[in-house]
């Protein structure tokens, strides 16, 4: 593996790889997405599409996104040992490429966890400079950051949700940056992406999962944190 490695000792510690868009945005596409799942995956398959499918090994990608599944942020030094850490650590994974996919970003990476008996699927791209888009979660469109406070509630498809999660949170004073909302069907689940300025309470996130209609409910600090 030298190549790679001469390759990642080139930067200094700020970012671990030569481009923010294969590695550090990489690196924060995995870690986001370990979140949402709960902890470190025990499988991956891993789908580069487009400049990815044909430079993720090149550019160090495979490595930046076997160190973010695994939590490593992007100036950790492990990222260019991820390759043997993953095998120790009992991490399955398998990468796939896809080189012409015209409905994604040039730069996207799909996601399939299993850990235990939770699966989740994550679409995300890597827009340059280290910033990210979640673009899909499970089939729901998404389209958060990462960089701020992020709830991802899964909710029976009922009048008046929005504003009563709305509500629950301006009581907590935290202000809300964006809220996209995102359905498969009328009166179906209904997934809410709610980015926030600042935290919310642990009790109020297990009030709000403990409303009926909540279904699941994930809560994202700052992926950098």
């Amino acid at each position: 593996m030298g190549t790679k490695s001469s390759v990642f000792d080139m930067i200094g510690p700020v970012m671990i790889g030569p481009s923010s868009s294969h590695t550090a945005g990489v690196v924060r596409i995995a870690r986001s997405s370990i979140k949402i799942l709960g902890g470190i995956p025990d499988e991956a398959i891993i789908t580069f599409y487009n400049s990815f499918a044909r430079t993720y090994e090149g550019h160090g990608s495979d490595l930046a996104i076997l160190g973010g599944l695994l939590d490593y942020k992007t100036d950790d030094a492990n990222i260019k040992k991820s390759l043997e850490l993953a095998k120790e650590k009992g991490l399955k994974y398998t990468f796939k490429s896809i080189g012409n996919a015209s409905v994604y970003h040039p730069n996207t990476i799909k996601l399939n966890l299993i850990k235990d008996d939770k699966k989740i699927e994550v679409i995300g791209e890597s827009l340059g400079g280290g910033i990210i888009n979640i673009a899909e979660v499970d089939g729901f469109h998404a389209n958060f950051s990462a960089q701020s406070h992020t709830l991802i509630i899964k909710a029976q498809d009922i009048s008046g949700a929005i504003a009563f999660i709305s509500a629950v949170i301006t009581q907590e004073k935290a202000n809300i940056a964006t809220m996209s909302v995102s359905r498969k069907g009328k009166n179906d689940i209904a997934c809410h992406v709610i980015e926030m300025d600042s935290g919310i309470a642990p009790i109020t996130i297990q009030y709000l999962k403990s409303l009926s209609w909540v279904k699941e409910l994930i809560y994202l600090p700052d992926i950098d944190l």
